[in-house]
């Protein structure tokens, strides 16, 4: 009984979170849509960072233009495997980096399917044209930073037998630190 209560504290946690990073990211392009919309790229920093209106209507990198059922599918696909994991991982010190990851993966992900939902493109507006990097967003940064951050933590720290769990029916949250 008191696993059933750690994790929902835990994904009460993680709603919280996932809604304040969601409120930033549509906060943001909110602010694109109304001060960067029609202007000329706004220069942060002269050849490397600069804030530039864009509807994306595909995916990273613009490919798989108009493509938004796909979207859809693969970003609720994402949601339940998320929320699979969410309740089977240990909430112990050793699986938290996960947790955060999932956190911020989720709220990148919620974030580019609001805008996909409600406009049929997502609100791109920041533009590091130093190295003439595709235009991203705030949900673009999670969902970049939290990959990379897994692939580094599955790589270097975390051993296979570590996510058995997630392959057994009833996680018991085995108190591993």
């Amino acid at each position: 009984m008191e696993n059933k209560k750690k994790n929902w504290c835990y994904m009460g946690i993680a709603a919280l979170v996932i809604a304040l990073l969601l409120a930033l990211d549509q906060w943001t392009k909110h602010l694109a849509v109304v001060c960067l919309k029609g202007q000329p790229s706004y220069v942060l920093i002269d050849g490397v960072l600069e804030l530039d209106y864009l509807e994306n209507r595909g995916a990273a990198f613009g490919v798989l233009q108009d493509q938004q059922w796909l979207f859809a599918v693969l970003t609720v696909a994402f949601l339940i495997f998320a929320w699979v994991v969410f309740w089977k991982i240990p909430k112990t010190p050793h699986f938290l980096p996960i947790f955060w990851l999932l956190v911020v993966l989720t709220a990148g992900a919620i974030g580019n399917f609001i805008d996909r939902i409600t406009q049929k493109y997502v609100v791109d507006f920041i533009s590091f044209v130093l190295i003439h990097f595709p235009v991203f967003n705030v949900a673009d940064i999670y969902v970049t930073v939290a990959v990379i951050a897994a692939f580094l933590l599955i790589l270097f720290f975390y051993k296979e037998e570590d996510f058995d769990m997630l392959l057994k029916k009833g996680s018991k949250n085995d108190g591993r630190m």
